[in-house]
């Protein structure tokens, strides 16, 4: 058999719905999804085979707040625009219920001139008449020259089938990159302390940064085929310390149940999970 491989980079704003349509077409969770901006902080790689074609895709952080000089924002652009130049083609993902027409017009013209192939994606059709839609998609293909529109929704599969089959004539012949049982470039304690990041920011919203970090430090399956986990919750300032705690420890212990029920979710293990509070001085530039 001829194998083949195409690499795919989705961009777009955040909670445009990369991260749940990366998961349903890997079949598994490797990318975490929040409604706080920035949520995918790393280059995350989901890898779907079908047949003879191997798919890579790169979850990259959204386009949103990019321009910033804040270090850490910094990284996240990094981040996105090394999975767009790693890419074949680049998937454009847009919120069809929550968009407006000049930021695609913006970020088209900033992503034409890499000279790659481009395929908007207008997601979560499910929310509204795909009506809505036409003359939009009939603007943008006479302004601009793109090589499809397609519209899904990622969360109920719609449309995911249709635009697989037609991705799969652009996969070219070459070795696969990643050997047939992975489908991530995240291990499962990088999912875990993703699964914990993320209960913060639900829980937390605005009052932490999008930048915590969590630091594992026991993850093993018990005899009984339990799962443990033990994390550190990193902060560098001693005021989010009675932030996370909450009033009488009721937040942090949210943030734990929460936590612990998305990784039974994902890895279909009884878990316990246990979490601490460091504190590290921040590093002087």
């Amino acid at each position: 058999m001829i194998k083949k491989t195409l690499k795919l980079s989705l961009v777009g704003k955040t909670n445009a719905g990369k991260s749940t349509f990366i998961n349903n077409i890997v079949g598994e969770t490797v990318s975490i999804q929040n409604k706080k901006i920035n949520t995918t902080q790393e280059l995350i790689i989901g890898v779907k085979n079908l047949h003879d074609s191997q798919f890579i895709f790169y979850d990259t952080p959204g386009l949103s707040h990019l321009k910033s000089l804040d270090k850490n924002k910094k990284k996240l652009k990094t981040n996105l625009w090394e999975g767009i130049n790693q890419s074949d083609i680049i998937l454009f993902i847009i919120d069809s219920k929550n968009f407006k027409i000049t930021y695609i017009h913006e970020q088209l013209i900033k992503l034409l001139v890499l000279d790659k192939k481009i395929i908007i994606i207008f997601n979560k059709v499910d929310l509204i008449s795909k009506s809505i839609l036409l003359p939009i998609i009939k603007e943008l293909n006479n302004t601009y020259n793109l090589e499809a529109f397609f519209v899904i929704s990622a969360k109920l599969k719609y449309g995911i089938e249709n635009l697989m089959k037609f991705l799969k004539k652009f996969a070219k012949e070459s070795k696969w990159i990643f050997h047939k049982n992975v489908i991530s470039n995240k291990d499962d304690i990088f999912i875990s302390n993703e699964c914990t990041r993320n209960s913060i920011l639900t829980f937390l919203h605005k009052e932490i940064p999008y930048n915590i970090k969590i630091k594992n430090i026991i993850f093993k399956y018990l005899k009984n085929g339990d799962l443990k986990i033990k994390q550190k919750i990193i902060i560098d300032q001693d005021r989010y310390k009675k932030i996370i705690l909450g009033k009488r420890g009721e937040k942090i212990k949210s943030i734990r149940e929460y936590s612990q029920k998305e990784i039974e979710k994902i890895f279909k293990v009884n878990t316990h999970l246990y979490l601490e509070i460091i504190k590290v001085n921040a590093k002087k530039n």
